[in-house]
């Protein structure tokens, strides 16, 4: 007989308010096979989980039910729990009575009566529950990190430093990100180069590390544990053991004339070379759009140059990789908005008009100018500058809703670098809210108004155009009430901060959600921040949501954490909640095969003892399947059952509403 015992949560007011939990409490109670009913103000606090542990014990429960808030939530601390009284923890189910009923319900009677039949479902369900074990599969303890930002440095460091192997994979010829362009950082204004450079030395040389520059994920295999990793490393046309990083080549290049991507085209680069002087690794690569050589068969200068034999190899092909990985952290990072979308700001129209980054450039000592802020039409030493804030940021016009938290903060240390270059230049910013959350943030930005005279417009700007040498910027101050114009002699945008342009094609690659924007979703906003939904695989820093510098090194130390815990044992407990297929009711049809969106399923030959072929079936793999369920969907013949989820304890549940 069943001995069931339901735990009715008020979970503060969030349920009690709306759902009567003593009506619910005395019905389910009367159900058959309930043993035990009781109700208590937080079921997930240390008390109530001892109530539920001592019920167990006492009562004997073959099943336990907590009717409370989402599986998502707490599951796993109930289970814990039936555990420790000596349940089998695959013998509970939570009623998700405050998602389903208290928080989307007005009429306390209604929300009531499906909270009851919310909870009388689940008792029949767990009657017909299994004893279940959790699954033990073996761990691969090496980590891949995909990109070389600070991000993906951070938590390629952080894992290596407790002796696990790291493969750092990054698309471009260096690692370092986008903070190798910044000129200094807020809010302490540090110098950008100063503290990421040592950073990136120390990735190179760590004997834990390897890192694969100018290469790209093509696919990604397994499970977690397990995962099978193929990386195209492009051809560099330079040999990396053999290059000294002289800088020969690149000197006597003769094509010097291509704009360079990392001083947002704002200075020059030759067909060969390396993105900036601190690059790491100090190897260049030839550009084989722009080189002469690999355009019309002629040149070979830098080759002709280099001292040293067979260093630049213009036969160099693509290679490809195989890397066996157990855990997986994406950081593959942000681009900037397309600001050719906001003709209204005359950007690519008007020279003088750029964006937050090549200001960046600018005000970098390593950057086209040397650190002088000059016009880049002329080159002159601007003497009023614009800023606009939110160019691309909280627009749903161009298609970004959301805030892109940095820009108000980097725009205020721009108007900083300003004033400390230029102390008699004037800067104006257009803003509409000021948004400066975090520690010592909203002092930054105080100190950009009171200490360095920058200018708060609050207004959007609605015109821009060039009038006698002057950037003419029309908008409108809504605390004054009136429109402003304002001759500017250069215009600086915050623009938004997006995915990667192949973002959407590199999470379907590795197996991970995405938003409606291309940023890759966690599996629990609060719970599981650096997790995905796919078990073994990590997300840090802006390739999830728009995020500043320590917040991107905080959420990569977060990942490593997670990643150190995963290998501190070699063979991993999994969830047993997967599908199995009858050998004797498959058809071979194969559908689930095809409809498998995690490739879980293989297909078997059953033999007799001779050795001939009876049939092919389907076989899951349970360490691939993470019991989605689709393949028992599919199934024509009904052979494929989900452990926990079978036919029978679905139909109980409906039969019991």
């Amino acid at each position: 007989m069943a001995k069931i015992g339901v735990f009715v949560c008020h979970c503060g007011e969030n349920i009690a308010s709306v759902v009567d939990t003593e009506k619910l409490v005395k019905e389910i109670s009367e159900h058959p096979g309930v043993a035990v009913a009781t109700e208590y103000k937080y079921f997930c606090s240390d008390p109530g989980q001892e109530t539920v542990k001592r019920a167990i014990r006492e009562n004997n429960l073959t099943g336990v039910v907590v009717s409370a808030c989402s599986p998502r939530m707490h599951e796993t601390t109930f289970r814990k729990a039936c555990a420790e009284a000596g349940l089998n923890p695959y013998m509970l189910e939570m009623a998700n009575i405050r998602e389903h009923c208290s928080w989307v319900h007005s009429d306390k009677e209604e929300a009531t009566n499906k909270a009851i039949e919310i909870t009388r479902s689940l008792v029949e369900k767990v009657k017909r529950n299994n004893d279940l074990k959790p699954i033990s599969v073996p761990v691969t303890r090496r980590a891949l990190v995909i990109g070389g930002g600070i991000a993906g440095i951070q938590a390629a460091l952080d894992i290596a430093s407790a002796g696990r192997e790291v493969v750092l994979v990054e698309r471009e010829p260096s690692i370092g990100g986008h903070m190798s362009q910044l000129s200094e950082t807020f809010p302490t204004l540090d110098c950008s180069q100063c503290i990421l450079t040592p950073r990136m030395v120390e990735a190179i040389q760590h004997p834990n590390i390897k890192v694969l520059t100018y290469s790209e994920i093509e696919s990604v295999d397994g499970y977690i544990g397990n995962f099978k990793v193929k990386v195209r490393k492009k051809a560099r046309y330079v040999d990396m053991d053999k290059c000294t990083g002289c800088g020969d080549c690149i000197q006597k290049c003769p094509v010097k004339k291509i704009p360079s991507e990392f001083e947002c085209g704002l200075g020059n680069r030759t067909a060969i070379y390396t993105p900036f002087a601190q690059a790491v690794p100090n190897v260049p690569v030839i550009d084989t759009t722009r080189c002469t050589y690999f355009k019309n068969g002629k040149c070979k200068i830098c080759q002709k140059t280099c001292q040293i034999e067979n260093c630049i190899d213009f036969e160099m092909q693509d290679t490809f990789e195989e890397i066996e990985v157990g855990a997986i952290v994406v950081a593959t990072g942000f681009q900037i908005q397309d600001t050719t979308l906001y003709g209204e700001y005359g950007y690519g129209k008007y020279k003088d008009v750029i964006t937050g980054l090549s200001f960046e450039r600018l005000a970098s000592a390593s950057g086209p100018t040397g650190g002088v802020i000059r016009r880049p039409s002329d080159g002159k030493i601007p003497d009023t500058i614009v800023f606009i804030q939110c160019a691309g940021s909280r627009d749903p016009s161009k298609g970004v809703k959301y805030c892109s938290k940095i820009c108000c903060m980097y725009t205020a240390k721009h108007a900083m670098l300003y004033a400390h270059k230029n102390h008699d230049g004037k800067s104006q910013i257009f803003y509409m809210d000021i948004r400066a959350a975090g520690k010592g943030y909203d002092e930054f930005t105080r100190r950009a108004i009171e200490e360095d005279g920058a200018e708060y417009l609050r207004g959007r700007v609605s015109k821009l155009y060039e009038e006698n040498g002057k950037l003419i910027v029309r908008g409108v101050d809504s605390l004054l009430g009136k429109p402003v114009e304002v001759a500017a002699d250069m215009v600086v945008l915050a623009t938004a901060m997006v995915p990667q342009p192949d973002a959407k094609e590199t999470a379907k690659k590795i197996g991970i959600g995405y938003d409606e924007y291309g940023f890759y979703n966690e599996a629990h906003l609060k719970l599981r921040p650096v997790e995905t939904a796919t078990a073994g695989i990590y997300l840090c820093g802006a390739c999830q949501s728009p995020k500043d510098i320590p917040d991107s090194v905080a959420q990569a130390s977060a990942a490593a954490a997670k990643v150190i815990g995963l290998f501190s044992r070699e063979q991993l407990e999994r969830e047993p909640v997967v599908a199995s297929v009858s050998d004797a009711t498959c058809a071979g049809c194969f559908g689930c095969v095809m409809a498998c969106p995690y490739n879980a399923i293989d297909v078997r030959d059953i033999n007799d003892r001779n050795g001939n072929l009876i049939k092919q079936v389907a076989d899951i793999n349970p360490g691939l399947c993470q019991g989605c369920g689709t393949c028992v969907t599919f199934c024509r013949s009904n052979s494929i059952d989900l452990a926990g989820f079978t036919e029978k304890q679905i139909f109980a549940e409906v039969m019991a509403l």
